[in-house]
């Protein structure tokens, strides 16, 4: 009988491969031998399943030809001892490069644990990054529409203007690592319920840099950061929306020890307003007309972002329809252009009227 490898992922067989993949993890993590309450028949199942499943190729067969369309055995030849001494041994790194059957397990299991495919630290060699700041800044809607430049005052870590973010004394010089020797990294070992797994991180004592300052900085004390209160021209894009943010990359905050610094995001927040509404980078505004004005046509005034335009009514004009004044909304945010504005236009009906105008639109009941 044919083995259904959805049902044992525990996915439907018009699942996605990252839907695939999560289930592996979860049921890996579930079943591991070396986990308390493990299952190892159970782990090879499920492996066995996503061998063929959690590749297009092998999974457009399996679903054509069923099972035995060409297994080779569990991990593409490799036997089951092989995989389990490549993990618990710490093959290439860690999983990096623990591959069977066209799977890179490093993905697979490296970010079960934490580690990255290729048993490497997450901030690499140069020390850690710097964290990112948002500011919020309020700005008016022909701002929005047209763009408009802002200084900002902002408190935050900078690199250190004596030591320009090294953390060595001028004239002083860098010596070799002693403990990386001149890596930025070391190799860490870890247990886990795969057995020791094999790890590089970033060293401890240089931060990544492979060198340390004989004579560290005594303006920021060998950090290579101050707090200190800066000023910056952000300009704000023309055609941004409430909520919208930009980043400003490399302005957040500086990292210690010649770290990359992070990034600025500013947040536009659009001031209220009771004329203008936003529908993409459409503009639309409300105008009132009378029944005289809405029958025979008329030239009204209309408030639009470039000031006040006239505006042609055409004769037989209904309530509630638009009137479009191409390319007079909002610049297009990227590109070229404007979108447009539209004019609703509302008839006033009169709520009194004087004896001659009720005797006019008697004489004209009978033929409108």
């Amino acid at each position: 009988m044919s083995k259904d490898y959805y049902k044992i992922l525990g996915v439907d067989k018009s699942a996605t491969q990252d839907e695939i993949k999560k289930a592996f993890k979860k049921l890996a993590m579930q079943h591991h031998p070396d986990r308390p309450g493990g299952d190892e028949k159970k782990f090879k199942e499920i492996n066995e399943a996503f061998q063929i499943v959690g590749d297009a190729e092998k999974r457009a067969k399996y679903d054509q030809f069923g099972a035995d369309f060409d297994q080779q055995g569990g991990f593409g030849g490799a036997s089951w001892e092989d995989f389990m001494r490549a993990a618990r041994s710490g093959q290439g790194g860690g999983f990096g490069g623990a591959n069977f059957g066209g799977f890179d397990f490093g993905d697979i299991f490296g970010d079960m644990f934490g580690f990255s495919a290729q048993g490497g630290s997450a901030s690499g060699r140069g020390g850690r990054r710097g964290s990112d700041i948002q500011v919020d800044v309020e700005i008016t809607f022909q701002e929005a529409a047209f763009g408009v430049e802002k200084d900002l005052s902002l408190r935050k870590q900078t690199k250190c203007d004596v030591c320009r973010g090294s953390g060595s004394e001028p004239g002083s010089k860098m010596d070799t690592c002693g403990v990386c020797h001149g890596k930025g990294q070391v190799v860490q070992q870890q247990r886990t319920f795969l057995g020791v797994m094999q790890t590089v991180a970033t060293c401890p004592d240089c931060r990544g840099r492979g060198e340390k300052p004989s004579a560290k900085c005594k303006h920021c004390g060998g950090d290579g950061i101050l707090s200190k209160t800066v000023q910056l021209n952000v300009k704000i894009p023309a055609g941004i929306d409430d909520g919208q943010a930009i980043r400003l990359t490399g302005h957040g905050e500086a990292a210690p020890h010649g770290g990359v610094s992070g990034d600025l995001y500013v947040r536009a927040h659009v001031r209220s307003q009771k004329v203008f509404h936003r529908e993409g980078f459409d503009v639309y505004t409300e105008s009132e007309i009378n029944f005289t004005q809405a029958t025979l046509g008329d030239k009204i005034k209309v408030l639009t972002l470039d000031g006040e335009l006239t505006v042609v009514v055409p004769e037989g004009t209904e309530s509630g329809q638009l009137i479009r004044l191409k390319g007079r909304g909002i610049t297009q945010l990227g590109r070229s252009g404007r979108g447009d504005h539209y004019v609703k236009i509302k008839i006033r009906v009169p709520k009194k009227l004087s004896k001659k105008a009720k005797q006019i639109l008697e004489e004209l009941k009978n033929e409108l």
